[in-house]
């Protein structure tokens, strides 16, 4: 166990104090410490899961959706802007209600349900006086209409080992939120979808959120640190266990990165 608040990189001497390391596995609770860390220890030469390239898509969902849009997986209907003005023509164009996103950001935090007009424009308004750079890029997604819950999918290398509902009253289904989780059967549908997606982001051991849209189901978003404390008991299944021997059959060169 490596405790990341008391590290310190010297980057231009790191050969020594790593070499005697095979894999490291990112498990960061900061993703900011997160990315620097795969960074750094990428550039030493050290295998690391996930994969620097691998977080840095997912940990953006302007990167992760057009990973997604480039390799045609079926994904939310989302626009881009750059002022308020901009993004209250992409709104008005998506339609209300629309979701408006940081493209920075975890645990369902600033994720706003935008209903009419009139509460875009105060939105937008805050989000370009009190936020930080990261809000100043505005990332718009259609909203889809959930049937009170969304599913998440564990993908560990080339495997769906498992995924749950996550069930709320709110329209934010995460767990962190207060959703509950239960067992989500992994159909052949679903199985390939979160295997897909997982590969248009570069693999190795994501969590990948889906919607059960009327048109199919849709994947939302890709996680690079995924946290599955409340997905074990209702799944049955050994997630730290698998991550684990997955890790392991990585340093053994039995499953390349």
């Amino acid at each position: 166990m490596i405790d990341d608040r008391a590290l310190v990189f010297d980057l231009a001497a790191q050969q020594n104090t790593w070499s005697r390391y095979d894999i490291i596995l990112e498990r960061s609770l900061s993703q900011s410490r997160g990315m620097y860390m795969l960074h750094t220890l990428e550039q030493q030469g050290i295998p690391t899961l996930n994969r620097y390239a691998v977080a840095a898509v997912c940990n953006d969902k302007y990167l992760t959706t057009a990973a997604l849009i480039r390799h045609q997986i079926p994904t939310p209907r989302t626009i881009l802007a750059f002022t308020p003005e901009a993004a209250l023509q992409a709104l008005d164009e998506i339609g209300y209600p629309a979701i408006l996103k940081p493209v920075v950001g975890s645990w369902g935090r600033l994720l706003a349900r935008v209903n009419d007009r009139d509460a875009a424009e105060a939105l937008l308004e805050h989000k370009e006086t009190l936020g930080s750079y990261q809000h100043s890029i505005f990332y718009i997604q259609e909203y889809i209409p959930k049937p009170g819950r969304d599913i998440r999918a564990f993908v560990v290398g080339n495997r769906t080992i498992c995924a749950i509902y996550r069930t709320s009253e709110h329209w934010v289904t995460n767990t962190a939120r207060g959703a509950t989780a239960t067992n989500c059967p992994v159909t052949p549908e679903l199985d390939a979808l979160c295997r897909t997606a997982a590969r248009a982001v570069g693999g190795g051991v994501l969590a990948v959120d889906v919607l059960e849209s009327p048109h199919g189901l849709l994947v939302n978003e890709i996680n690079a640190t995924m946290e599955f404390r409340n997905s074990i008991a209702p799944t049955g299944v050994d997630i730290p266990g698998a991550v684990a021997d997955y890790v392991l059959a990585v340093a053994r060169g039995e499953v390349a990165l």
